[in-house]
């Protein structure tokens, strides 16, 4: 368990020490025989936006009467939507996964679930459960998408969004509000800000890789530092969003263009001018690396680099750089398009 420390108004989340994570607490009771369900080899399932993800869930026996219903865990509310249930014979779909969901059923024991061109939204819990009167029971799996977290403020400056504001953001740049678990990953690998911001499930939070003045002190530890629950319609802080693979390219073109031209531009080449998060995604996943300021769909003006060097921001660490959000009329800048596949 991750342990919270309350320093003034604001928590730090501290991870288990290493030699903890795996032990049982000394008198809790170990987890149900599993009777009919086989253990998963592996509880995570890995795979980007747009893939085919399977989630494996076989059955040893197959008892009378029996149904499997698969579920998904909503990190937004905790509930659990109904996927699909069968009887073996018969299954019926439920819920938006309805149109890319089927059971893989490659033989008689077979009830694993296969999500095709998998979503930002598919990333979570799953739960494959066996509903045999007095005997139910269910296996849990997680799905990750490989993808980026990327803090994101409008163009009126920081803390502007309530937690609606902030979700509707993220999603306008190919993009979703990060989970928890997305943001505690992108702190493992580096992310370090300073500004707090909204996740998924209406959490407040900033991740802290060098502890300084500005950002709670030097005395406090590095950590995924949170203000907790918020209220939703009337504190306002910035977004952590979150994106994956993109169908599609995103490449640069040249010129000095104001913002409308730089639109322009795009679709004169067939394609749109580039979100910040399809931005990020070819960073990511492409190694996107330009030295050159280009108009995004929000009117900001970034640019990406894999490779840092003294003339490309002077930046020791990759990452996607900002210009901010310079007036639309500067023949300044080229533009960054997105064609999709």
């Amino acid at each position: 368990m991750h342990r919270l420390l309350l320093l003034g108004s604001l928590w730090l989340v501290v991870p288990p020490p290493a030699s903890s994570i795996f032990q049982r607490p000394t008198g809790s009771p170990a987890t149900p025989r599993l009777q009919y369900l086989l253990e998963p080899l592996h509880a995570a399932v890995h795979t980007q936006r747009g893939a085919t993800a399977t989630l494996p869930c076989v059955l040893r026996a197959l008892p009378r009467n029996y149904r499997v219903k698969w579920s998904k865990v909503e990190p937004a509310n905790y509930r659990e939507s109904i996927i699909i249930i069968t009887n073996g014979l018969y299954h019926k779909n439920y819920g938006p996964l309805s149109p890319r969901v089927r059971l893989r059923h490659s033989h008689r024991y077979d009830a694993s679930l296969t999500i095709t061109d998998v979503a930002l939204e598919d990333e979570g819990r799953y739960r494959c459960q066996l509903v045999n009167g007095l005997e139910d029971e269910s296996v849990s799996l997680t799905l990750h998408l490989e993808g980026v977290v990327f803090p994101y403020q409008p163009s009126n400056g920081r803390y502007k969004f309530n937690y609606h504001e902030a979700k509707r953001a993220c999603e306008q740049q190919d993009s979703r509000l990060a989970t928890y678990q997305q943001l505690y990953r992108a702190w493992t690998e580096g992310l370090d800000w300073c500004n707090a911001g909204w996740i998924l499930d209406g959490t407040v939070h900033y991740p802290i890789i060098n502890s300084r003045e500005p950002c709670g002190g030097r005395l406090l530890l590095p950590g995924v530092r949170t203000y907790g629950a918020r209220d939703k319609q009337k504190d306002r802080f910035d977004a952590f969003c979150f994106t994956s693979a993109l169908q599609g390219q995103v490449y640069f073109i040249r010129g000095h263009l104001n913002f409308k031209e730089a639109g322009q531009a795009c679709r004169n080449h067939g394609a749109a001018i580039a979100k910040v998060g399809q931005l990020y995604s070819a960073w990511k996943f492409s190694q996107l690396d330009r030295c050159d300021g280009g108009w995004l769909a929000d009117g900001s003006v970034r640019y990406p680099i894999t490779t840092p060097r003294e003339h490309c921001g002077g930046l020791p660490d990759p990452g996607v750089r900002s210009f901010g959000f310079p007036s639309k009329e500067l023949r300044t800048y080229g533009t960054y398009c997105f064609a999709g596949k």
